[in-house]
């Protein structure tokens, strides 16, 4: 039933994007790239800059039920063998009653472009396909391509701004299966990152539904529990190397990749 009330969530997100916006969708953001640096293997880091009109947002990575996850094609790019994006710490919003996470005003996200052959240039180009909100949502499609832009020092703030991956000193989870997936329960060793903090789980590279994570704390431990349903609606094998749990609060930000068994 949670699977089933997230997924009406989403569809009445795409709904709502099929409404006509208060202006043209090309008035509300602009997405473009901006030149970094070469590292000596050839990697080419740059950033993807995207600027939302006021009182508009985009979403982060993993939006939360009603939000849309940006998409990035690279395709017509020449010499590009992979891209690794870098995200930033998001904002919290509340979107239809339901917290999201994203970012408005501008953001920068760098990217790491490594070249298929290190001894030519690598030629960027992609298109963004964005879920922007304000009372309505609207879906939008930018394209953007590398340029003489140079602003590295963006690009070092943003990196700088992602979660911190070295706070959490321990993190161990506990699985179950239940009717429809699986609950986990991650414990960390975390320092309080200040206010009320949120959690966010994430299983890397699949498709199956996270429940917005109850969150407890006792002195620098902190506990999050979620429940994780697959497209079939049913128990299955949790790699857990590919689970991410982030943690966000008002002071900070930390990250984990991988929740080996307590």
């Amino acid at each position: 039933m949670k699977a089933v009330l997230a997924r009406l969530c989403l569809a009445l997100c795409a709904a709502l994007a099929l409404q006509p916006a208060a202006a043209d969708p090309g008035d509300l953001v602009d997405v473009d790239m901006v030149d970094g640096w070469t590292a000596p293997d050839g990697t080419v880091m740059a950033g993807i800059r995207i600027r939302v009109a006021e009182g508009w947002k985009t979403y982060w990575r993993s939006p939360g039920d009603v939000g849309v996850p940006p998409r990035f094609d690279w395709r017509g790019s020449q010499n590009l063998k992979s891209v690794r994006i870098h995200w930033p710490r998001p904002e919290i919003f509340e979107t239809f009653g339901q917290r999201t996470l994203g970012y408005s005003g501008e953001v920068v996200l760098p990217v790491e472009l490594v070249p298929a052959d290190p001894s030519r240039p690598v030629k960027a180009r992609g298109k963004a396909e964005l879920g922007l909100c304000r009372d309505i949502c609207v879906a939008v499609s930018e394209s953007y391509a590398d340029s003489d832009l140079a602003a590295p020092e963006a690009i070092r703030r943003a990196m700088a701004a992602q979660p911190d991956r070295t706070r959490i000193r321990s993190a161990s989870c506990a699985v179950a299966p239940i009717k429809d997936g699986m609950r986990v329960t991650a414990d960390l060793g975390l320092p309080s990152q200040g206010g009320a903090e949120i959690a966010v789980m994430e299983l890397d590279g699949g498709d199956v539904w996270v429940s917005e994570p109850q969150v407890s704390r006792r002195g620098d431990s902190l506990r999050a529990t979620a429940d994780l349903v697959p497209p079939e609606a049913a128990p299955f094998l949790l790699d857990r190397s590919r689970l991410r749990i982030t943690v966000l609060g008002r002071d900070g930000a930390a990250e984990t990749l991988g929740c080996p068994a307590g």
